[in-house]
């Protein structure tokens, strides 16, 4: 609805409008000025126009600002440029002609994430006309608007393309050879969807969620994410899905003259953990020459101290550590030969590790195994900072009739089959207590016998019940089709391309972030990750000014002086850093310059 300005035809929002075009820009420029629509609208014509198809995007200018709200968020452009956020997108996305470009949408996802507005909703209690400032825009779209764009945007698979073509480019820039492969369960808690169950650990309950299977690096920088509607399982995903994109996208693979000559050679690592755990995948996947490294599932008894020597590992953080470690060759599984790497901790516990890598120093397979929590502290930060799990749109669709689900006839035998047997294992025990109880007194002795006789009779019962169930549960299917379901039970999905999509936009801003973060580390300015992460998310919530120069064509930024001495040094090394980039503000021919007000006028009164 216009705030203070209403049509004959019908209300106006304050991205559309029904009015006709004005012939000049003068005229135009005028009217904007005079007629002002909606909250921090001023673009009132080229709104009117874009309402009717008569307007391409409309230019991107800024003016000048002071005290603009989350103005340090955009000390953070150039690497969200570098990493790619605006990479590709005109080759997979399209929007119709309307008021705000594609970049605009893109730039705005990114810069919300960052600054941690963790939901489209959350836009509604942003002021408009302040975040439109740092867009080069009168105001940025409303919460309805920005869904629209999204729908649009999602309408296909383009997003899964991106991403793809996103995920190649960081391999081939960061010549990653190690990868690290984990599943997320998402739980949901409406009630349009039926999604299946899946056990999720971090609450120790069987829930209705979907999974997720991320790939990262060495450091726990993403690379892609694959989301399963039905869980196949690790052993699965990463024999079909994952090692398949691997060899395709991953650089600096070894010729197959090169792999014909070493046989031991191997292309790269997948890293995983103790759900994965498959000799039989191990060995498929070898013979494709990629290498695993995992945990032993069932690793036996504990090897002699004597076969443990100390090692000087390098962490990933660059530190030195000194480990005692043991290796042997074993046949695992009567499928593969595989080394198993044993790590003796200061307890006693023998931590025990599978590895197809015939060739890597045993320390440096040790500290790639142990670096897994940078995976885990990814999931963890993302779902803490960037609302990793919250439903991006709400609606559902049908999945495929030729997926492979668990049969509900199987999985409610196996459930009675598991039932039955916790039983049993509860009387053995019960019964061992019994039989083995010191008891001379002969009255007692005759109830003892006859209450071990009745609970002989009781587990030979449970015998005969869990033969019966367990022939009745081999006899049955374990997976159908979603197609064979009874439908009262048919599994749908949530609509997954547009979660996708923003599950891609807070993967770059993200790695840009890690990249900022970095630059900190490298100069020796914070010593801890956790600080430099802290002290930017008050960078990009802080203020800035914004002064433009149409003649010397550059765009200045600057950022509001922080509460320390110490944090005002580290913004002003970013800022000079930043500057060296050379960075244009996408859409016009503007020059990005940051720069640290001065402490003696924190409030940049000049501006």
């Amino acid at each position: 609805m216009l705030d203070g300005c209403t049509s004959q035809k019908k209300p106006l929002s304050s991205d559309s409008d029904e009015l006709g075009p004005f012939s000049t820009k003068s005229e135009r420029s005028a009217q904007d000025q005079a007629a002002p629509m909606g909250v921090g609208a001023t673009h009132t014509i080229d709104r009117m126009n874009a309402s009717v198809g008569l307007l391409e995007p409309t230019d991107i200018e800024f003016q000048l600002a002071a005290d603009v709200p989350n103005g340090g968020v955009l000390l953070s452009l150039p690497a969200l440029l570098a990493v790619g956020l605006l990479r590709h997108t005109e080759k997979h996305f399209r929007l119709p002609a309307g008021f705000y470009r594609l970049t605009s949408i893109f730039l705005l996802l990114a810069f919300m994430a960052l600054a941690r507005v963790k939901s489209i909703e959350a836009l509604r209690y942003c002021p408009p006309g302040e975040w439109g400032k740092l867009l080069g825009l009168d105001r940025i779209p409303e919460v309805r608007t920005l869904r629209k764009k999204l729908k649009l945007l999602t309408e296909d698979a383009a997003p899964t393309r991106w991403s793809t073509d996103l995920g190649a480019d960081w391999m081939r820039a960061d010549e990653a050879l190690l990868f690290y492969v984990d599943g997320h369960v998402r739980v949901y808690n409406g009630d349009k969807a039926n999604l299946p169950r899946h056990f999720v650990s971090r609450q120790k309950l069987c829930l209705s969620a979907s999974a997720d299977y991320w790939v990262n690096a060495l450091g726990g920088q993403p690379f892609f994410v694959l989301h399963q509607d039905v869980d196949p399982k690790l052993a699965q995903v990463l024999q079909k899905e994952i090692v398949p994109r691997l060899l395709r996208d991953v650089p600096n693979q070894p010729t197959e003259e090169e792999l014909e000559a070493n046989p031991l050679l191997h292309r790269f690592t997948v890293i995983y953990d103790r759900e994965g755990y498959s000799p039989q995948l191990m060995a498929d996947l070898w013979k494709m020459h990629v290498a695993c490294l995992t945990y032993h599932k069932n690793p036996g008894s504990d090897w002699a101290l004597g076969e443990f020597s100390p090692y000087q590992v390098k962490l990933v953080s660059g530190e030195q550590e000194e480990m005692l470690l043991a290796e042997r060759g074993i046949f695992l599984g009567g499928k593969i030969w595989v080394r198993e790497i044993r790590k003796l901790t200061k307890s006693g516990h023998q931590t025990v590790i599978l590895c197809t890598d015939y060739l890597s120093d045993i320390g440096v397979l040790a500290a790639s195994m142990f670096a897994r929590w940078c995976q885990e502290n990814y999931f963890k930060y993302m779902r803490q900072e960037f609302n990793l799990d919250r439903i991006v749109q709400y609606g559902v669709e049908e999945i495929p009739e030729s997926t492979r689900v668990v049969n509900p006839a199987y999985r409610q035998l196996d459930g009675k089959v598991r039932k039955v047997v916790g039983r049993l294992g509860r009387m053995r025990l019960e019964l061992q207590a019994v039989s083995t109880s010191k008891v001379t007194d002969p009255a007692k002795m005759a109830a003892l016998e006859c209450k071990m006789g009745e609970m002989l009779q009781g587990i030979e019962a449970l015998d005969k019940e869990l033969a019966a169930l367990k022939e009745q549960r081999k006899s049955t299917r374990k997976h159908i089709t979603a197609g064979e379901l009874p439908p009262e039970e048919r599994l749908n999905r949530l609509i997954r391309q547009s979660k996708h999509f923003v599950d891609t936009i807070k993967m770059i801003a993200y790695r840009a972030e890690t990249a900022m973060t970095l630059i900190l580390r490298e100069k020796k300015m914070i010593s801890r990750t956790e600080d430099a992460r802290s002290l930017l998310r008050s960078i990009y919530r802080s203020e800035a000014d914004l002064i433009p120069d149409e003649v010397g064509k550059t765009l200045t930024v600057r950022i509001h002086y922080p509460t320390t001495r110490s944090a005002a040094e580290v913004v002003r090394h970013l800022c000079s850093e930043m500057n060296l980039t050379d960075t244009i503000f996408p859409g016009t021919d503007l020059k990005m310059i940051f720069e640290l007000v001065s402490p003696q006028n924190p409030r940049n009164q000049d501006v």
